[in-house]
């Protein structure tokens, strides 16, 4: 974190895009995960906005938002499809172009070799002059344009885009983290972290999982601000993962 001004406090919105979230198909579960995350990076989030899959909406949002506060989060509409518009819309929002990224380009042509289609090269399509956000789930980056973060709807890749800007936006005490692991699928722990989390204000817990040799195991990535709670922290949740029959290991696996 390059030097915050520690005199006044950094705030930001949440723009949730998508017809499915109003209509009810979908209920959003992006809300309370970024901002808790803000909280442990220092940043407070001051407004969320939901809108439709629209240009004008989207764009009116955006420029709303973006000049009222620090930092601007969106989630939704930049995956493959046809109506997934948020990028056009935020770039007609800024008055730039639509490329497509020739590093996102080269991150999916990796990731899918000749599977690489016209649908899935329109996740490389950022506003000119963007920079990109690691996706460590399914390797479609995130976009960062000035102070606006461009971010899947999908929760998990959400998480996962979030955990590559620890510690890297100005606005409060620079952010610790720790990792406890084990060879166990998420949904097994699901409840336990959340527990964990629940019982020490002022600490996430991320949950990564991976596929390795055949197994299925996960990273579980605590982030706070204070060395020693970190350590409380660290220390309770191998202890619950340990009481449910799991053995955990602290570092990475």
């Amino acid at each position: 974190m390059t030097g915050p001004d520690s005199s006044r406090i950094y705030t930001a919105a949440l723009l949730i895009i998508g017809d499915e979230i109003l209509s009810g198909r979908t209920q959003d579960a992006n809300l309370a995960y970024l901002a808790k995350w803000l909280g442990v990076q220092g940043i407070r989030l001051k407004e969320v906005r939901v809108v439709s899959d629209d240009m004008a909406a989207i764009g009116d949002a955006v420029n709303a938002l973006r000049t009222s506060y620090d930092y601007l989060f969106t989630t939704g509409g930049i995956g493959p499809t046809h109506d997934d518009i948020t990028v056009d819309a935020i770039a007609a929002a800024l008055g730039v172009p639509v490329i497509v990224h020739p590093d996102a380009q080269a991150i999916l042509a990796g990731y899918y070799g000749d599977k690489l289609t016209d649908a899935r090269l329109r996740m490389a399509r950022t506003p000119q002059g963007a920079s990109l956000i690691e996706n460590p789930r399914t390797k479609a980056p995130g976009i960062r344009v000035g102070n606006i973060f461009i971010m899947a709807g999908v929760p998990a890749i959400t998480q996962g885009m979030l955990a590559a800007l620890d510690g890297v936006l100005p606005g409060g005490a620079p952010v610790l983290s720790r990792t406890i692991a084990a060879w166990t699928q998420e949904s097994t722990v699901a409840a336990t972290l959340g527990a964990v989390e629940k019982a020490h204000d002022g600490v996430q817990i991320g949950s990564y999982p991976f596929w390795r040799d055949g197994r299925t195991g996960a990273n579980f990535v605590i982030r706070a601000t204070d060395p020693a709670m970190l350590a409380t922290v660290a220390s309770a949740l191998m202890a619950a993962l340990q009481a449910i029959g799991i053995d955990p290991v602290d570092g990475e696996l």
